[in-house]
């Protein structure tokens, strides 16, 4: 067993969404925490994931298989435009005294859903060890939390988060190595 199970969702079905709004309220938590993740603002993860969500109306008509890279494809654009924004916002807009820009963000709030009759106690380490990993994936470099992310969290193919990714596959499964001996040597604990 690795650290990695810890943020691993349970295995998703085969089977596709048969309508873009069963996909879309599939995928909404994850493509929040995934933004949240790279943005480290609740106001802007939620910004641009209902754009993300906006945009896919457009592709409503493109067969179900082709929703999920073509979701975290947009997602990824959207983040790494608001992203933009930001630094250009903050570099001329803000006093040079007042660069603040990292909210934090509340990561026990988004950790696994306890069951709510568990020992106090357990439901505070595993809310701690969450929010050490959670902690820890946040820290990544961009590319490799991103290539992270989907591989490992959303279980996309490699081929799939290299299109997502806009990418080679090799830079894929680079990015990933990367960061697993990060996540590992961050969290010898849980291993």
């Amino acid at each position: 067993m690795t650290a990695f199970t810890a943020v691993d969702a349970p295995a998703r079905t085969a089977q596709a969404p048969r309508t873009l709004d069963a996909f879309l309220d599939g995928i909404s938590a994850r493509a929040f925490r995934f933004a949240e993740m790279g943005l480290r603002h609740r106001d802007d993860a939620l910004d641009v994931v209902q754009d993300a969500m906006l945009k896919m109306l457009g592709y409503a008509d493109k067969p179900p298989e082709e929703w999920t890279p073509l979701f975290w494809s947009v997602l990824r654009s959207r983040i790494v435009d608001a992203q933009r924004r930001r630094s250009f916002r903050l570099r001329w807009l803000r006093p040079q005294s007042t660069h603040n820009d990292d909210d934090p963000i509340d990561w026990t709030e988004l950790s696994p859903t306890l069951d709510p009759d568990s020992d106090p106690s357990r439901k505070h380490d595993n809310r701690e060890a969450y929010a050490r990993i959670a902690q820890a994936v946040r820290a990544l470099p961009t590319r490799q939390r991103e290539a992270f992310t989907l591989r490992v969290i959303e279980e996309l193919d490699v081929a799939t988060t290299a299109r997502v990714m806009g990418c080679s596959e090799g830079s894929v499964k680079t990015h990933l190595f990367r960061a697993r001996e990060a996540l590992q040597a961050q969290l010898e604990e849980f291993a």
